[in-house]
């Protein structure tokens, strides 16, 4: 983020001088064409009078002139000034940013670039499909000829034809679809059907006292949710005793807040994403905001690694040299680093825990056997390499 601050203070600078030389400019001007009107004036009043041309006529003349020749040699140079500062804001730029980002990842990642590009083309599509944004996708797909199965696009567009009734603050798509998916949600131990009925109850509360043999009826759809949800089934019962004296004055003001509705689409989306196996986020946004953190760490380290010549410190093409923290949110499974390799496992170097408890790699065990005998780097047990066990996390 420091790179792009440094390019936008440049920026701002030119845009600055912009402002103040158009502003210098046409206060420049209109001051020159005030003294040329004058002075076009006092001439055509001697040429009434049939006078000659006076000398001092000709001498203001000569400073008019000179005065004009000065003014447009002000301006131009103010202006090749400007050009000078535009040229700064490039040079930033490239002393800023890397033009050669993708150097930083070596080609073995991808098997060929045609499966590049089109891992690449299905991350855009899924991500478009994920924002709702489905003409683009569409069209993307068509111009691309990328083949998206009917299976894969239904999932996000029942997903967002319900999202877009939510912020159209319609209820009954959503309900619909809990109410059908219901047995998957509780195993989820998820609150959205119990959350979506009570935002509809809180909806007939807010139309006054005329809905409230409605909101009653309506309450019978509480009854499978009383054992997790009491104490919140009993504010909302209690806040029928203000129903005629309006809900917006009494304790109970709280239930008509509008955030209501930004958390019953972020429940929604976060619950049917799990339902469906999709994540909340699209993985080209995570990948984007990863790249973001990482790719910085990763330039410095590819420097280094030329500039001592070591090349060979980075062959593996999925795992890089160094660890970077991406933070919590970009948690989402368990890795093991194997403390003697240092080296993350793999499904090929899978991790082996040995008798005495103590956990390595399993390239790491191979490399300890001596004589048929594995000495624990960590206790002075002496133990069969064959009785070490693989362990999945």
């Amino acid at each position: 983020m420091e790179q792009c601050a440094c390019v936008e203070r440049e920026l701002d600078k030119v845009l600055q001088k912009f402002l103040t030389y158009g502003q210098h400019c046409e206060q420049s001007l209109e001051e020159l064409l005030h003294y040329i009107g004058q002075l076009r004036a006092e001439l055509a009043s001697a040429a009434l009078q049939g006078a000659p041309l006076s000398a001092t006529l000709s001498l203001v003349m000569s400073q008019c002139c000179r005065k004009i020749k000065d003014t447009v040699q002000k301006l131009a140079s103010d202006h090749k000034d400007i050009h000078s500062s535009v040229s700064r804001v490039g040079k930033a730029i490239d002393r800023n940013f890397d033009s050669e980002i993708c150097g930083v990842v070596s080609d073995a990642v991808w098997d060929s670039r045609e499966k590049q590009q089109q891992i690449l083309q299905m991350a855009i599509v899924e991500h478009l499909y994920q924002q709702g944004m489905l003409g683009v996708a569409e069209e993307l797909c068509q111009e691309s000829t990328l083949n998206v199965d009917l299976d894969f696009k239904q999932p996000f567009l029942e997903l967002n034809r319900i999202v877009e009734a939510l912020h159209e603050q319609d209820l009954r798509p959503a309900l619909e679809w809990a109410v059908s998916h219901r047995q998957r949600l509780l195993e989820l131990n998820s609150s959205l059907e119990f959350k979506l009925h009570r935002l509809h109850f809180i909806r007939l509360l807010a139309s006054g006292p005329e809905k409230q043999l409605e909101a009653l009826s309506y309450a019978r759809h509480f009854q499978p949710f009383a054992r997790l949800h009491q104490r919140e089934i009993q504010v909302m019962m209690g806040s029928l005793v203000y129903l005629r004296l309006g809900l917006e004055k009494s304790p109970y003001c709280h239930l008509l807040d509008n955030s209501h509705w930004a958390e019953i689409c972020e429940t929604f989306t976060r619950d049917a994403c799990s339902l469906l196996g999709l994540s909340v986020e699209s993985p080209l946004s995570v990948s984007f905001a990863s790249g973001c953190v990482a790719l910085p760490v990763l330039m410095n380290i590819k420097a280094v690694i030329e500039q001592r010549q070591c090349t060979g410190v980075w062959s593996h093409k999925d795992e890089l040299p160094i660890e970077i923290e991406l933070g919590m949110k970009c948690w989402y499974h368990s890795v093991f680093a194997c403390p003697i390799l240092r080296q993350q496992t793999s499904d090929s170097n899978p991790p082996i825990k040995l008798i005495c408890g103590h956990v390595i790699s399993r390239d790491a065990l191979n490399k300890l056997i001596n004589g048929g005998k594995l000495k624990c780097p960590y206790c002075p047990m002496e133990q069969n390499p064959a009785d070490g066990k693989r362990i999945i996390f």
